[in-house]
């Protein structure tokens, strides 16, 4: 079930959600007239935010629920993403991906978060992910 309201959407913690996630970016980037360069770091952030929240927070549990939103100004624009999740996760310790003696993709994500966005910051437990993308 997928809810639209005041720029906020739902999304049921279920696998790939992609779909859900695409739809809203290419809306917004739209109706913010965002050129094709930016959407496409939104679009990959965004999406690996929300896999996140579900996989991560959530626990791929199908009764929780991640949140959606978007705040914009003229010269910038913000997602977030909320999973329903414990909290407790400290982004400060995870592992660096480009270092060969770490797991296959851990930690891959947020570096992915933080390369394609201009501002990541974790809020609320570590339940909330803030990513801002400069327009000008």
């Amino acid at each position: 079930m997928i809810t639209l309201l005041n720029k906020k959407i739902q999304i049921n913690s279920q696998a790939n959600p992609e779909g859900v996630v695409e739809r809203a970016i290419v809306n917004v980037c739209e109706e913010m007239q965002i050129g094709e360069e930016k959407f496409g770091n939104i679009l990959l952030a965004v999406t690996e935010a929300v896999d996140n929240a579900i996989e991560h927070g959530n626990k791929n549990n199908p009764n929780k629920k991640v949140e959606l939103s978007y705040q914009s100004s003229p010269a910038e624009i913000t997602f977030a993403v909320t999973d329903q999740g414990n909290g407790g996760f400290d982004f400060t310790k995870v592992t660096d991906p480009t270092k060969p003696e770490n797991p296959e993709n851990a930690g891959r994500g947020i570096l992915i978060m933080k390369m394609l966005s201009d501002k990541l910051e974790f809020l609320n437990e570590e339940k909330t992910v803030l990513l801002s993308f400069n327009l000008n």
